[in-house]
């Protein structure tokens, strides 16, 4: 499949896009389309995707989603518990009976993108593509923003989230997309705007879920903007169905003294690529972003990560840890860019991944690039099996094999979740990783209850 029959059967799509009667929103789309079709889909030829090759755009005929599609009752969503808002979204339509805003305190603008450019199209023109236009992103000078440019050319939802200047959201907010339920491969194009003035806090968490079994396309592209002073933690689960294809960037700049704490946890998806570009634009700004990702079958997933020490006395932390199993495959690729002149920049960077089968695999390429003296660098990255001697450890006190391999994995990914300073949040994300885990075993809780019971 072409670029441009990609794009001409998307924009000829049933489904109205949003924005369509504004002038700068059409020459956006234009200029995405123009460039898209001049790169083409991204291919191993370049660089940042040496390692992941978007097979199921060449092989799978996607169709833009009708509204009618969208309708249909939907149970089970995934939440974090108690939450100021939350918007849901069905293959890039919102669903008002799903969704509930009416909670938001003063200072804070939540909702759908389209219902942001339909009051305030002047906002949204004003900030759109500020951080994602000219965003460096390392190897390849720009080449690799073909998904970028197709996300301009096709953004059909997506939300805006813009906090005032020294609001403090006591709450996080919430973000679930569903894909799939369609008889025929769909796509759908969610197009986020995050700003912060100044002293702003909230948190976000996404969630990013597949249901039935049919193939779709989830291609999603995030601005992040954080005023001096500004805390934002953003975290995100994908956990997309077996078919699914989900290829997601964010756009960051960090102000002075600002923070952006960062989490995502990696579960599903036939084929999922994460990229992000964080810009420490100013003194005192601090970034940590960590992940962790789970695969198995033949699933594939890559984080790529550019992160710009842009001026003197940043910070950045990044952590992410993996659990590979049967024939999957995973890709690390995180590069910190220290500018020249910014001394005093501490950034630390470590992978480190779990192979539970001889089928699975880890392509990791950590890179460091240094242009001042006066600073604090590290990079690592690990791969190998699980502690034969540990393994044996608890055996030997009576817990069984099957058992003590769940725990062992869920010990090794617990150092990256506690890197996530929300509580709640962090046993959300300890909750999804334990039923990853094999279902015919024992949780370690459920297995001492037991215990209990046949010694009484």
């Amino acid at each position: 499949m072409t670029a441009v029959s990609f794009l001409e059967g998307g924009l000829q799509g049933s489904r109205a896009l949003p924005g369509d009667d504004l002038p700068w929103i059409k020459a956006r789309r234009d200029a995405g389309a123009e460039r898209f079709n001049a790169l083409g889909l991204p291919t191993p030829k370049l660089e940042s995707w040496k390692y992941t090759r978007l097979r199921p755009l060449d092989d799978t005929c996607y169709t833009p989603i009708t509204d009618a599609a969208d309708d249909g009752a939907i149970a089970d969503l995934p939440s974090i518990g108690d939450v100021a808002a939350r918007i849901v979204f069905v293959n890039g339509k919102m669903r008002t009976d799903l969704s509930r805003l009416d909670d938001l305190p003063d200072g804070v603008r939540f909702g759908p993108l389209d219902d942001v450019l339909a009051s305030d199209p002047a906002w949204v023109e004003a900030h759109m593509g500020n951080v994602a236009g000219g965003a460096k992103n390392g190897a390849d000078s720009g080449n690799d923003q073909a998904m970028l440019a197709l996300n301009d050319a096709m953004m059909d939802s997506g939300f805006v989230l813009h906090v005032a200047k020294g609001v403090v959201l006591s709450k996080p907010l919430e973000v679930v997309y569903v894909g799939g339920l369609t008889d025929q491969a769909v796509a759908y194009f969610p197009r986020n705007l995050i700003v912060f003035e100044a002293n702003a806090q909230a948190t976000l968490v996404k969630h990013h879920v597949g249901r039935g079994v049919g193939a779709y396309f989830a291609n999603a592209a995030t601005e992040i903007d954080l005023a001096d002073g500004a805390i934002f933690k953003h975290y995100k689960v994908q956990a997309e169905s077996i078919q699914a294809t989900h290829v997601s960037s964010a756009h960051v700049r960090i102000g002075r003294d600002a923070t952006y704490e960062s989490f995502q946890l990696s579960i599903g998806g036939l084929l999922s690529r994460t990229e992000t570009m964080i810009t420490l634009a100013g003194e005192g700004a601090h970034c940590g972003y960590h992940g962790a990702y789970m695969m198995r079958g033949n699933e594939h997933c890559d984080n790529t990560s550019y992160i710009d020490m842009a001026v003197p006395h940043t910070t950045c932390k990044q952590v992410f840890k993996g659990v590979l199993d049967d024939q999957a495959r995973a890709v690390f690729q995180g590069k910190i860019h220290v500018a020249r002149d910014a001394q005093k920049a501490d950034g630390r960077m470590l992978n480190k991944t779990l192979l539970l089968s001889n089928g699975a695999e880890i392509d990791m390429k950590p890179e460091l690039e240094i242009y001042a003296d006066d600073v604090q660098c590290a990079h690592g990255a690990t791969s190998g099996q699980l502690d034969t001697t540990a393994l044996f450890y608890l055996r030997s006190r009576g817990i069984p094999e099957a058992l003590a391999r769940n725990m062992l994995v869920q010990s090794f990914l617990g150092d990256a979740l506690e890197e996530i300073t929300d509580e709640t949040v962090r046993a959300a994300f300890l909750d999804r990783v334990v039923h990853w885990l094999p279902a015919h075993c024992y949780l370690a809780g459920e297995w001492k209850a037991e215990e209990n019971r046949e010694s009484a």
